[in-house]
């Protein structure tokens, strides 16, 4: 891996992870690298391959 990659995230993660906010299954954009909740019409951004699972950080979907 070169300094400009970023880490990859790795799709087991989404067995684990949950919408913080309704607790619902949440869906992996790997183009736009977020990890999206239907029911919150929100995408929690993965930076550095690492979910940020705030609401605040979050960016609401159309």
């Amino acid at each position: 891996m070169t300094e400009t990659q970023a880490p990859a995230f790795d799709r087991r993660m989404l067995e684990a992870l949950v919408c913080p906010l309704t607790q619902t299954v949440l869906e992996y954009d790997a183009q736009a690298q977020e990890l999206v909740s239907r029911a919150a019409s929100l995408a929690f951004p993965i930076r550095n391959g690492i979910p940020v699972m705030l609401v605040d950080e979050a960016r609401e979907l159309d």
